[in-house]
C-alpha cells in the first residue's frame, strides 16, 4: 500500500523474515507477560520478526531507507536467525515498483546492525561485497559509524563491515553529525538508546493538502513491535535502556500529537500505525500498510 505524504509517495517494503530470541527481544519482561501481547514464540523461545525498507519517491529523488538482512550471511548466522527473503528480496520488490538499483538517489542507513544494513551491499562476480545502489549517496551518522567500527563486546556480533565499508571505499558515504533534513520534508532525527547515533526518518506532510496522513516516521529499533509499545518493554539489545525509555516516551507522545503513522522496526503482523494514549502509555489507533 503506497501512501501520499506531502509531495512524496511512500511505500513500506517487507524485505527479510527472520527469528530472534524472545528473551533478548523483551529484556527484563518475563515471557509469561510479554507472550500475552506477542504469542508467537516457538519451542526454542524464538519469535518471528521482519526487516523493512522504506521507499520514498519525489519529483527528483528516489530514497531507500534500510535494506534488510541481505544474502551475505555465513552458515552460522543463517542457522541462528533463519533469514528468508520476502517476495524475492529487496531488488525484486523494488523492480516490481518500477525502481532499479541505478535509479536510487539516496540511501539511508538507520544504523549498521546486520538486519538493517545487510542488503546495502551485494556480492559481485568476484565474490566481493559492492554497493547495491551505485549512484546513490549513502547517509550515516558520524557517531554511529565510529561505534560500528569499534563496537562494544556486547554488540559487536551485530556489525559486519562488508555491509558499509565498500560504500565508503566507493566514495558514496555521506557522514552526518546530528539532526538534519535529508531533503525538503524528510527529516533525519537521532536517538541513542538502542545504539549510538541511530537516525530515524520522518517524512512530513500536510493532511489538509490531500495527503494520506500528516507524516510517516520510520523509527527502526526505537520500538521493535506493537508489543513493545509500553515504554519500559525494552529489548536486551539496547545499549542504554533507561535512555531508550525516555526517548520512546518523548517521541511517541509527539507522534500522537502530530498524528504520524509510525513504522515499527520489526513487527511482521502490525508494521505501521497511528497511536493513541493507552493504560500503559501508548497503543494502536489505526493500522497502515
Amino acid at each position: 500500500m503506497e501512501m501520499k505524504i506531502g509531495s512524496y509517495r511512500v511505500d513500506l517494503i517487507p524485505v527479510t523474515r527472520f527469528m530472534a530470541d524472545g528473551g533478548a527481544a523483551f529484556g527484563v519482561i518475563p515471557r509469561k507477560i510479554w507472550s500475552r501481547a506477542y504469542p508467537h514464540a516457538n519451542d526454542d523461545n524464538q519469535i518471528p520478526m521482519m526487516a523493512y525498507a522504506l521507499l520514498i519517491r519525489g519529483k527528483d529523488a528516489v530514497v531507500v531507507v534500510d535494506s534488510g538482512c541481505g544474502n551475505k550471511m555465513d552458515a552460522k548466522w543463517r542457522k541462528a536467525v533463519h533469514p528468508e527473503d520476502v517476495n524475492g528480496g529487496l531488488i525484486a520488490q523494488l523492480s516490481a515498483r518500477g525502481v532499479q538499483p541505478e535509479d536510487v538517489t539516496h540511501f539511508v542507513y538507520t544504523h549498521l546492525h546486520f538486519d538493517h544494513a545487510g542488503g546495502a551491499t551485494v556480492l559481485n562476480s568476484e565474490g566481493k561485497a559492492a554497493p547495491l545502489f551505485p549512484r546513490a549517496k549513502h547517509f550515516i551518522q558520524k557517531s554511529h559509524l565510529e561505534w560500528a567500527r569499534k563496537p562494544s563486546e556486547k554488540d559487536r556480533a551485530s556489525f559486519t563491515p562488508d555491509n558499509w565499508e565498500p560504500v565508503v571505499a566507493a566514495g558514496l558515504m555521506e557522514i552526518l553529525d546530528g539532526n538534519q533534513d535529508l531533503l525538503p520534508g524528510i527529516e533525519l532525527r537521532v536517538v541513542n538508546g538502542h545504539t549510538t547515533g541511530l537516525q530515524m526518518v520522518i517524512v512530513h506532510g500536510n493532511y489538509s493538502a490531500g495527503s494520506d496522513a500528516s507524516g510517516v516516521a520510520f523509527i527502526a529499533d526505537l520500538v521493535p513491535t506493537a508489543a513493545h509499545l509500553p515504554v519500559y518493554y525494552v529489548p536486551a539489545y539496547d545499549n542504554y535502556p533507561l535512555l531508550s525509555i525516555e526517548e520512546r516516551r518523548l517521541f511517541l507522545g509527539e507522534a500522537v500529537a502530530k498524528n504520524w503513522v509510525v513504522v515499527l522496526g520489526h513487527d511482521p503482523f502490525t508494521p505501521a500505525m497511528t497511536l493513541k494514549p493507552g493504560p500503559k502509555g501508548f497503543e494502536m489507533d489505526r493500522q497502515f500498510f
